[in-house]
């Protein structure tokens, strides 16, 4: 039987699948195909089952998003491995086997992202997770070939199997046990940093999350949501606050997040002044929505959470004032 799950989370994705899904089946000998579909009203999953008939269909009754979606379909799903994978990523020949190599030499790995490049210019990370992510102090994300908004060439100056803080959601492989001890994806969430908070709760119990340069997939990106609509400003400055409250250590949790408000400040200034009004609402939209949850998230906080979860303290800072744009290796 085959130990890995490749899962592809879809909601009216019928143009996507047609152009994606053929590479999926292509080059992935190794696994079982899911298509866990969100109760799409399209033709999507007609397509697939009269096109690819040995790819499994899991119908969720609903559209539970990236969290629920995934954590609804995979209740069915008993492989070993999951890769799961966006609808808009093309995957490469043997994109796999490094990362089954790489689970199998290191029972405490328990996440890896591959190298992810731009589908659309294939020379250049993608911004969805690029070569890796990490954090700074204050919650904000940022990437091995991708800070912010300013993408790197792909040179091979990332090609190593190093440890990372967060894997992208557009193609994370997780063991299965894990995923199911972690208790899925936050629901919570909807879309958007659900894949960092799950990280850091695998970081809290000593698990491993890796990078592997040596398996490469195009991820077109903003397929489903682009980074200039509010609707994503307000879920990731929201998400990012509630990702906090359950996970940073406790000493740290107040005065930490009284800055990242303040930041937040900051950053809807820079709105401000591109005229950007709509993304300005979209995040005071998300703080109201952060004080309405912050109480339900608290009681989700683990008891041991001492960790230092941070390379970097400000990369606010160290882009926008030290015109820091290209990721440091000793940071």
């Amino acid at each position: 039987m085959n130990n890995i799950a490749v899962v592809i989370l879809n909601w009216n994705g019928k143009k996507l699948l047609e152009e994606f899904l053929p590479s999926v089946m292509n080059h992935s000998p190794e696994a079982v195909i899911y298509v866990a579909d969100n109760a799409s009203t399209d033709d999507s999953v007609a397509f697939v089952t009269a096109n690819f008939p040995d790819v499994k269909i899991i119908r969720n009754n609903g559209n539970y998003g990236y969290a629920g979606g995934y954590n609804k379909a995979l209740e069915e799903v008993e492989e070993e491995y999951y890769a799961l994978v966006n609808s808009d990523v093309e995957v490469t020949e043997g994109w796999l086997r490094p990362v089954l190599a790489l689970f199998e030499s290191d029972p405490e790995t328990a996440i890896i992202q591959p190298k992810i490049l731009d589908q659309k210019n294939k020379i250049m990370f993608e911004y969805a997770g690029a070569a890796g992510g990490f954090i700074d102090r204050f919650g904000y994300p940022f990437c091995r070939g991708r800070i912010f908004n300013t993408l790197e060439k792909d040179k091979g100056q990332y090609d190593d199997n190093t440890e990372i803080f967060w894997a992208s959601g557009a193609c994370f492989f997780i063991r299965r046990n894990v995923y199911r001890e972690l208790k899925g994806f936050d629901e919570d969430f909807f879309a958007h940093q659900e894949e960092i908070d799950l990280c850091w709760r695998a970081f809290n119990l000593n698990y491993k999350i890796r990078f592997c340069g040596s398996t490469v997939i195009y991820h077109v990106g903003g397929a489903t949501l682009s980074n200039t609509n509010p609707r994503k400003t307000y879920l990731n400055f929201r998400n990012s606050l509630l990702m906090m409250t359950k996970n940073l250590p406790s000493g740290q949790l107040l005065p930490v997040l009284f800055l990242r408000l303040c930041l937040d400040g900051l950053a809807g200034v820079q709105f401000l002044l591109q005229g950007k009004l709509s993304h300005i609402m979209a995040i005071i939209k998300a703080h109201f929505s952060f004080y309405a949850l912050f109480s339900k998230f608290l009681s989700k906080r683990e008891s041991k959470q001492y960790r230092n979860y941070y390379k970097i303290n400000s990369i606010v800072i160290k882009y926008y004032v030290l015109n820091g744009r290209i990721f440091d290796k000793n940071i």
